[in-house]
């Protein structure tokens, strides 16, 4: 197999008939590692927004039950990846999803909201990091994914192209980051997470080095010192040198879906999709709240 062989593949298939194969071959093929790390930081600036970063903090699931959350997050959105959106698989991650959605009041503006950065972000580290920019049918292919998740989820008025989702996150971002006690303590857990994966002594170096990669606005919104112009100059380099490393390697021959990355780590004897995620009580940690009719909780079957 030649190196832009599936790049190939994907130029002769229709970038929106064909959009859940091309982001799967995107996703499995051509950027395994850089789609993990985009969607982890799509998840994490989310948390900038204080109505999303509180209600993350409230639910404790992302300051005390941290890597199980990150786990189950990973595996409903990579079963949908894997399997599609009308295999049995697929169709049980999304009513996963709904039923914890269901739960909380979240505004259809946030709902958006986090629907666009895990379209924007994702080209955005790609161009930035991998190996090779994505192309303009993997662009519009992965918007196409997203808008038929959103509309699994139920959430109105989605934009129609990447420059309308792009311009969505840039325009929310500029309205509502903002600084909110709680959300740092979110994102303190999740830098937290990132650095427990590796030995201990290594843990300072790797929350500077991530915070190296945030922008300034994320950087703002949490109250972070921003690492000096050497150190996040350094950084980037770095991570930039290993997508120019991956261009010579050998193309992947097999898929590579989150599941099997090492940093899932709470089912060691594998999972069923149906178990995923939680299941708020009612009456704790504010579940349930009062729901709107039409809300985002609600699946389009």
């Amino acid at each position: 197999m030649k190196r832009f062989e599936q790049l190939d593949r994907i130029r002769r298939l229709d970038p929106v008939a064909d959009a859940p194969e091309i982001y799967r071959i995107s996703v499995a093929y051509e950027f395994p590692w850089d789609y993990t790390r985009a969607l982890e930081l799509a998840l994490y600036r989310t948390y900038a927004v204080p109505s999303i970063g509180r209600l993350l903090a409230r639910t404790a699931e992302l300051t005390e039950r941290t890597q199980k959350r990150y786990d189950d997050t990973v595996l409903l959105l990579d079963t949908v990846v894997e399997h599609g959106f009308a295999a049995e698989q697929g169709r049980t991650a999304i009513r996963r999803i709904n039923q914890m959605h269901r739960s909380y009041d979240i505004s259809d503006d946030d709902m958006r909201y986090v629907l666009s950065t895990f379209v924007v972000m994702p080209r955005r580290w790609i161009d930035a990091y991998g190996w090779r920019r994505l192309s303009r049918h993997e662009i519009v292919a992965t918007t196409e994914y997203y808008r038929t998740l959103g509309r699994h989820m139920g959430i109105p008025d989605i934009p129609r192209t990447y420059e309308e989702f792009e311009a969505l996150l840039d325009s929310y971002e500029e309205v509502h980051f903002g600084w909110d006690e709680e959300a740092r303590r979110v994102s303190d857990a999740t830098l937290g997470l990132m650095a427990s994966w590796y030995p201990r002594p290594l843990a300072p170096l790797l929350r500077t080095a991530t915070l190296a990669l945030l922008d300034e606005p994320l950087l703002r919104a949490f109250r972070y010192p921003r690492p000096g112009a050497a150190t996040s100059a350094l950084v980037r380099r770095a991570v930039r040198a290993r997508g120019r490393l991956v261009r010579l390697l050998p193309p992947r021959r097999s898929p590579h879906f989150a599941r099997q990355n090492w940093e899932i780590k709470g089912y060691p004897n594998g999972y069923r999709v149906a178990d995923l995620g939680t299941r708020p009580v009612p009456g704790l940690r504010g579940c349930p709240v009062r729901h709107r009719d039409g809300s985002a909780a609600d699946p389009v079957e």
